[in-house]
C-alpha cells in the first residue's frame, strides 16, 4: 500500500460519514451530479519556469482542465461546469496564458468555468473541481466488474511518459546524451520531429474519449467498471481488481501504444512504461459480454480496443505472466 492509499484509509476511518468516498468521482444521485477535484503541483506534476520548465502556462491551463474532465468522463457522466483555484508566485502573463488554454478546452468540450480562487504561495498549485450531469446515464463504479467481463482500453499507453522524458532530456542533458535514433541513412539524429511532437503532445494535451464514455453509460444494461488511466494502466487494473474482486487476463500486443525504435535497438515505450508510465488518461472499461456485443461497433468506431477479459481470481496476468512488481506513481514521496 503506497502513502496515498494509506492517507485515504485514514481519512475514510476518521470521517463520520465516508460513504461517498472510494471512486474518483462522488455521485450525488438526488442532484443528478458527479463531482471530482484534482490538484496539480509544481515540481510534483509539472515543471514551470524559463530554465527548467516542461510546460507553458497556456499548456498548463489546457492540461489542468483535461485531467479533471477525464475523471468525469471515466464515471460515465457528461462534464458541464468547473471551478479553478490557482496559488503560487503568479504574474499577469501566467494568468493570461493559463486562462487562454483553459478557455480552449472549455470551447472544445462545451464547459463553463463558474468560479474559483486566487492566492499567493511559493510554488504554483492548480486545483480544479468539475461537475458532470448523470441524467440518463448509468454511472460507473470500480466495484462494477464481474468475472468473464470483456476488458476494453482506449488511448495509447506509455506515450505521455515518453513525452515527459523527451522534455526532461531537453533540459537536463547535453545533446550528445539525449535519446537518439537512426534515420534511413543511418545518421544519428534526435527523435524525428513528428514522433517527438506526438509524444510531447500526449503528455501536454492528452486525448480523452467522451464518445466512448457516453456509449458505455447509455447502452450498458448491466453493472460495469470504467476508470481513466491517469496513474497508469496497471494502477487502474489494480484498483478495479481490489474493488470488484476480479483478476485480469490481458494480451500485451493488444494494448494501444506508439512504438519507436531507438539507436540501440530498444523500443519506446517499453513494457514497464506502458503499464506504469501514467498520465495517458485513457479509459479502461470492464463490461458484460452481452453489453459488449450490443455496443461493439460503436465502441470500436470511437477507438476502444478489446485487450482481454476479467477472471474470478484477483491476479493481473499479462500474456499469462502475473505482474507482481508495483511501479505505480507515488504522489507522496518521502
Amino acid at each position: 500500500m503506497n502513502r496515498e492509499e494509506t492517507f485515504l484509509n485514514i481519512i475514510s476511518k476518521t470521517l463520520t460519514n465516508s460513504s461517498f468516498l472510494g471512486d474518483d468521482c462522488a455521485y450525488l444521485k438526488e442532484y443528478n451530479l458527479a463531482v471530482s477535484t484534482d490538484t496539480l503541483v509544481q515540481d510534483v506534476h509539472f515543471k514551470y519556469g524559463v530554465e527548467a520548465g516542461t510546460i507553458s502556462s497556456y499548456e498548463l491551463g489546457k492540461k489542468a482542465l483535461l485531467v479533471n474532465i477525464s475523471d468525469i468522463v471515466a464515471s460515465g457522466a457528461k462534464p458541464e461546469y468547473l471551478t479553478v483555484s490557482l496559488s503560487g508566485n503568479l504574474d499577469k502573463d501566467f494568468i493570461e496564458g493559463f486562462y487562454k488554454g483553459a478557455d480552449e478546452i472549455c470551447k472544445e468540450y462545451d464547459l463553463k468555468i463558474i468560479g474559483g480562487d486566487l492566492t499567493g504561495g511559493n510554488k504554483i498549485s492548480v486545483s480544479v473541481t468539475i461537475f458532470g450531469s448523470t441524467k440518463g446515464r448509468n454511472i460507473s463504479s470500480r466495484s462494477g466488474a464481474k468475472d468473464d467481463y470483456i476488458v476494453l482500453l482506449a488511448g495509447e499507453h506509455g506515450s505521455s511518459a515518453v513525452g515527459l522524458k523527451i522534455l526532461s532530456d531537453r533540459i537536463d542533458k547535453p545533446p550528445s546524451k539525449r535519446l537518439l535514433q537512426k534515420n534511413i541513412h543511418g545518421e544519428r539524429l534526435p527523435y524525428k520531429e513528428d514522433v517527438r511532437k506526438a509524444f510531447i503532445k500526449a503528455h501536454i494535451e492528452p486525448k480523452l474519449f467522451p464518445e466512448i464514455s457516453k456509449t458505455v453509460a447509455t447502452k450498458c444494461k448491466k453493472e460495469y467498471a470504467m476508470m481513466d488511466t491517469s496513474d497508469g494502466l496497471y494502477d487502474a487494473m489494480k484498483k478495479i481488481s481490489e474493488s470488484s474482486n476480479v483478476g485480469f487476463r490481458i494480451n500485451y500486443d493488444k494494448i494501444p501504444k506508439k512504438n519507436c525504435v531507438l539507436e540501440d535497438g530498444t523500443t519506446v515505450p517499453d513494457f514497464n512504461t506502458v503499464l506504469f508510465g501514467g498520465e495517458d488518461f485513457g479509459l479502461l472499461i470492464c463490461i458484460s459480454r452481452e453489453d459488449f456485443e450490443a455496443a461493439k461497433d460503436e465502441l470500436i468506431s470511437f477507438g476502444a480496443v478489446k485487450i482481454g477479459t476479467t477472471a474470478a481470481d484477483k491476479k493481473i496476468l499479462i500474456d499469462n505472466k502475473e505482474i507482481n512488481e508495483d511501479l505505480r506513481f507515488e504522489h507522496f514521496k518521502k
